[in-house]
C-alpha cells in the first residue's frame, strides 16, 4: 500500500483566457503560487473556471494530477517533451504532487492538507482541451487508455496550504475502489454491472460520476430487455 502522506509540490491557479481554436475561453493554463493559498468550498481563492456548467463546483473544487505521469508520458510520447518542459500545470491541475497515482487513492478517501480537510470525489474526465494543450487530440485517448487522468477533491473544511505541505490521508471507507477502477467503468468502458451498482449507490462519489453510473446501468437494463 502506498504511503499515507506525500508532499505537495505546488498549488496552482488560473483565470479564463482565449484558449480554443476559435478563441473559446478556458482557465486551463494554471500557474504555481508562491506562499500559502486559501481553500474554500469552490477551491483555491483566485482560481476561476470559464464554464461552470462543466468545470468547478463543490465536487470538483481541486484537481490533483500526479507529477509521476509527466515522466511516463514524456518517455512514451517524446514529441511532447517540449510541453513538459513548462513544469507543473500541463494538465491544468490545482495540486501538483508525486508519490500517488490513480491506483493509490480511492473514492471517498479523506485527507488533511495544511489546515483544510478534503475528500476524493471523482476522477477527471479528459476533454478536447487536453488534446489542444498538446496540439494532438490523440492525447485524450492516451489518458483514457492509461487511466492517467488525475482526480478531484471536495472541500470538507476550508483552510489554507502551500507547496511543500504534506497531503495526509486520514480515512479510507472504500479500499476496493481506487480511482483507476472507477475511471475504467465510467470513462474507459470496462464492464462490471455489480461495480456500477456500487458506484451508483456511493454517496461520496461526485454527482457527475454517479449520474454516469446510473446512465450505464440504465443502458445495460435496456439491452437485457
Amino acid at each position: 500500500m502506498a504511503s499515507d502522506s506525500i508532499p505537495v509540490l505546488a498549488a496552482l491557479i488560473g483565470t479564463p483566457q482565449p484558449y480554443g481554436p476559435n478563441g473559446e475561453p478556458s482557465a486551463y493554463f494554471r500557474r504555481p503560487v508562491d506562499g500559502p493559498v486559501t481553500v474554500g468550498p469552490l477551491g483555491i481563492e483566485g482560481d476561476e473556471q470559464a464554464d461552470l456548467a462543466v468545470h468547478g463546483g463543490v465536487d470538483k473544487a481541486l484537481h490533483h494530477y500526479p507529477f509521476d505521469h509527466y515522466a511516463s508520458f514524456a518517455a512514451e510520447r517524446p514529441e511532447f517533451a517540449r510541453v513538459f518542459d513548462y513544469g507543473y500545470g500541463v494538465f491544468a491541475e490545482n495540486i501538483a504532487a508525486a508519490g500517488w497515482t490513480e491506483w493509490d487513492v480511492c473514492i471517498g478517501d479523506r485527507f488533511v492538507l495544511g489546515t483544510a480537510e478534503l475528500e476524493l470525489s471523482e476522477g477527471r474526465s479528459p476533454c478536447w482541451k487536453l488534446g489542444h494543450r498538446f496540439g494532438d487530440p490523440s492525447m485524450v485517448e492516451a489518458v483514457v487508455r492509461t487511466r492517467r487522468a488525475g482526480w478531484y477533491y471536495r472541500v470538507l473544511a476550508p483552510g489554507s496550504f502551500a507547496g511543500g505541505d504534506p497531503l495526509r490521508r486520514v480515512a479510507r471507507p472504500y479500499p476496493e475502489w481506487p480511482v483507476a477502477r472507477a475511471f475504467g467503468l465510467l470513462i474507459a468502458g470496462d464492464s462490471d454491472p455489480k461495480g456500477l451498482a456500487e458506484l451508483s449507490a456511493m454517496p461520496e462519489l461526485g454527482f457527475v460520476w454517479r449520474r454516469k453510473a446510473d446512465a450505464r446501468l440504465a443502458a445495460l437494463a435496456r439491452r437485457q430487455g
